[in-house]
């Protein structure tokens, strides 16, 4: 798939679609164990039936129109040069909805997308490491946009764009403002 407007040297590059798949996060650990994949790869999918969240939790995309990806950058910087890293994406997005969307959003640190003190989303950023070196990283991002229904264990605790303002979200646009984005900073990181 070809993400359209992208300004990028590597991410969003390689960009594979899928309209359902079990976790966006998990399929890029399958490409990096078959020797499968490319610095900048992006996996995005309509529907996550067993979406990745922090510390084993699940992620709900069973709706479409939502945002869902995953993305793979090779690295070889020292960890500390990618601390605060997940806050920095946290920022990013926030940036993107108030440009865009003229939307307020906070962040509940260190990865929670919140509005009205309810989630709205969260990041999940894992690493390889030898030694003191991150040989890799893969990020994967969620945001409930379209999400209009929620079970009763999440509906006090959980929302979406379009349940508090109403707002469609162009997730391809989105993705691809992310992309640009970020790839500037995370080569200020690992190239210095």
């Amino acid at each position: 798939m070809l993400l359209k407007n992208l300004q990028t040297n590597f991410l969003g590059r390689n960009c594979i679609y899928y309209k359902k798949i079990d976790s966006t996060q998990k399929e890029i650990y399958r490409l990096i164990e078959t020797n499968a994949i490319t610095n900048g790869t992006l996996v995005m999918a309509d529907i996550q039936t067993k979406g990745l969240g922090t510390h084993g939790r699940k992620w709900y995309t069973n709706e479409a129109g939502n945002i869902a990806f995953s993305f793979y950058i090779k690295t070889n910087c020292n960890i500390k040069k990618l601390s605060g890293l997940t806050l920095e994406i946290a920022n990013i997005i926030v940036q993107i909805f108030k440009e865009k969307y003229n939307i307020n959003l906070q962040i509940k640190e260190p990865n929670d997308i919140v509005v009205n003190g309810k989630k709205l989303g969260g990041i999940l950023t894992e690493t390889k490491m030898h030694l003191e070196n991150v040989k890799y990283i893969v990020v994967g991002i969620g945001i409930n946009t379209n999400k209009k229904n929620f079970t009763p264990d999440l509906e006090n605790i959980a929302t979406s764009i379009k349940k508090e303002f109403n707002m469609q979200v162009d997730v391809q646009n989105f993705i691809v403002e992310f992309c640009n984005k970020f790839e500037k900073e995370i080569i200020k990181r690992i190239q210095e």
